[in-house]
C-alpha cells in the first residue's frame, strides 16, 4: 500500500482521522470523561425535553426556546461524539470524504443555531423583565415559531458555504487530519491550493456572525441592567437578576470555549497540537453538558417539576420492593 503522505490525488475516497496526536496511547483512557461528558448531555437534554412537554405550567417561549437549545446541543453532541468514541474504542478512523463535509457542515451549522437560539432567550429575558405586561402578545406561539425558523436559516445558509469551499480544493498532500473529527480549518489546511477565501470567511462567521449575535445579547442585557437597578428594593433586584442567570452561565460556556478555538486554530501556531485538539472538542462537549445542568438546577420550575418525578418513582419502587 502506498504512503498516503506521498500519493497524489485531487478528490480522496476517504480521511483519516488522527484522534488527539501525540496521545494515541491514552485514547481509551480519555474516552472515559467524554463518553460520560457525552452520556450526560443525552440524559439531561433528553430529561430537559420531557419535562417540559409534560408539565403544562413550563408552555411558554422561555422553555419553547430551551427545547430548541435542547434539541440543538442533542445535534451538535451527537454528530460527533460516535465517530470520536469509535477513534478511541476501535481505531476505526477512516470517514468517507462526504460524511466528512457532512460532519463539518452540522458542526457549524447547529454551532451557528445555537448562538442565535442564545439571542432568542436574550430577547425573551428583554420582553419578561422590561415589558412585562406585554410578553405574552408580543411572545406569542406565532412569533416564536418565526423567530426559532429565522434562527434554523439563519445557522442553516451562514454554514453552507462550509463544506462547498472544502469540496473545491485540491487535496493532492495528505488525507490524513490530525484531529477527532473534521474541523474546518483542519480539513481546509490539507489542500494544495491558496484557500485564504474559506479563512477569511471563517473569519467573517466568527466576527460577523457570531460576533453580532454577540452584540445583540449585550445590547438586550443593557436594557436588562437598566430595568434592573431601577427597580426600588434589593430582593426585587436579585429576583429579577436571578432570571437571567442561567441564561448568562450558558452563554458563557458555549461562546469562550468556541471563541477560543477559532483564534487558537488561526493564530496559536506555536501551541502544541494536541491541545488545538482538545480545544477543539470542548465547544461541542462542554455546552451540552452544562446546558441541561445549568437550567435545571437554576430554574425553579425545572428543577420542582424533575424532584417530583424522581420522588414519585422512588416512592412506587418502595412501595413495589415492600
Amino acid at each position: 500500500m502506498s504512503d498516503s503522505n506521498t500519493t497524489e490525488f485531487t478528490n480522496p475516497s476517504t480521511f483519516i482521522l488522527l484522534g488527539i496526536p501525540g496521545l494515541e496511547a491514552a485514547h481509551v483512557w480519555i474516552s472515559n470523561p467524554f463518553c460520560a461528558m457525552y452520556a450526560i448531555a443525552i440524559l439531561g437534554n433528553f430529561t430537559v425535553l420531557f419535562i417540559v412537554k409534560r408539565e403544562p405550567s413550563l408552555h411558554e417561549p422561555m422553555y419553547y426556546f430551551l427545547c430548541m437549545l435542547a434539541v440543538t446541543d442533542l445535534v451538535l453532541s451527537t454528530s460527533t461524539m460516535p465517530k470520536i468514541l469509535a477513534i478511541f474504542w476501535f481505531n476505526s478512523r477512516e470517514i468517507d470524504f462526504r460524511a466528512c463535509l457532512a460532519q463539518l457542515y452540522f458542526i457549524h451549522c447547529f454551532s451557528a443555531i445555537e448562538s442565535g437560539i442564545f439571542v432568542a432567550m436574550a430577547v425573551d429575558r428583554y420582553v419578561a423583565i422590561c415589558h412585562p405586561l406585554r410578553y405574552f402578545t408580543i411572545l406569542t406561539n406565532r412569533m416564536v415559531v418565526k423567530i426559532g425558523l429565522a434562527v434554523v436559516l439563519h445557522g442553516s445558509l451562514l454554514a453552507l458555504p462550509y463544506p462547498f469551499l472544502a469540496r473545491r480544493w485540491p487535496y493532492c498532500r495528505t488525507n490524513i487530519i490530525p484531529h477527532t473529527h473534521c474541523e474546518h480549518m483542519a480539513v481546509v489546511k490539507l489542500a494544495c491550493a491558496d484557500t485564504h477565501i474559506s479563512s477569511y470567511y471563517g473569519l467573517f462567521v466568527v466576527f460577523c456572525g457570531i460576533g453580532l449575535d454577540v452584540f445583540f445579547i449585550v445590547v438586550s442585557y443593557i436594557q436588562i441592567l437598566r430595568a434592573i437597578f431601577s427597580l426600588p428594593t434589593k430582593d426585587a433586584r436579585l429576583k429579577t437578576f436571578g432570571t437571567c442567570s442561567s441564561h448568562l452561565c450558558v452563554i458563557l460556556a458555549f461562546y469562550i470555549p468556541i471563541l477560543f478555538s477559532s483564534l487558537t486554530s488561526r493564530f496559536g501556531h506555536n501551541l502544541p497540537l494536541h491541545f488545538h485538539v482538545f480545544i477543539g472538542n470542548m465547544y461541542l462537549l462542554v455546552p451540552p453538558m452544562l446546558n441541561p445542568i445549568i437550567y435545571g438546577v437554576r430554574t425553579k420550575q425545572i428543577r420542582d417539576r424533575l424532584l417530583q418525578i424522581l420522588t414519585h418513582k422512588g416512592t412506587k419502587v418502595f412501595s413495589w420492593c415492600s
